[in-house]
């Protein structure tokens, strides 16, 4: 496989992979692929890529939990700049862990990848002053066709890190990194529903 080490089904949920890329650096810096087809295609993968995205947040946003309801992606997300605690949910409903979420840390200094194929939603907290995140789609984006889950949908239980409550809704208010730092999601994001919600 090359330049890259692949860990499969990470959290024991098929499909979502954790990569990180070989890394060549010396006193002048370094050097990496930051993606490869071929290696992909000799992990197992067979994509295509369409679209290529890059957003920057600031410490304490949170952005998710988001799919796309009839034109599922899946995405090869990174950070840059900065640290992410980065998020999937598996919403696959014949899935054996339908409902369950894997996170993992991405980071510029430990350049992980994070695999998330169809059939997920998925967000991201931003844990450093500054993150800038790019990430890989494999259908274009469809402005009516967004689907959203609340970030502290209590049956699923995600481990943010956050400090607060959960009182019955997606609202940021109360809530705080450890140091004090307001969690920030956008007005969208704080009206998400729950997860009985999607299963209809």
């Amino acid at each position: 496989m090359g330049q890259i080490k692949v860990e499969k089904n990470v959290g024991g949920i098929e499909g979502l992979c954790v990569i990180t890329p070989a890394v060549h650096g010396d006193n002048r810096g370094y050097f990496m692929e930051t993606y490869s087809q071929r290696d992909m295609e000799e992990a197992g993968f067979n994509i295509t890529f369409v679209q290529d995205n890059q957003s920057m947040s600031t410490k304490g946003v949170l952005r998710g939990l988001h799919f796309q309801i009839n034109y599922p992606q899946t995405k090869l997300v990174r950070v840059i700049k900065g640290a992410v605690f980065d998020v999937a949910v598996d919403l696959r409903k014949n899935s054996k862990t339908y409902g369950k979420w894997y996170g993992v840390e991405l980071t510029e200094e430990n350049k992980k990848q994070f695999l998330i194929p169809k059939g997920f939603a998925h967000g991201f907290l931003v844990k450093s002053d500054v993150a800038e995140f790019c990430y890989k789609c494999d259908d274009f984006y469809h402005p009516n066709d967004e689907g959203g889950l609340a970030w502290n949908e209590p049956s699923i239980g995600i481990y943010w890190g956050v400090c607060g409550e959960y009182r019955g809704s997606a609202s940021a208010e109360g809530y705080t990194l450890p140091d004090g730092t307001p969690l920030n999601l956008s007005a969208k994001d704080q009206k998400l529903g729950l997860f009985t919600d999607i299963q209809n």
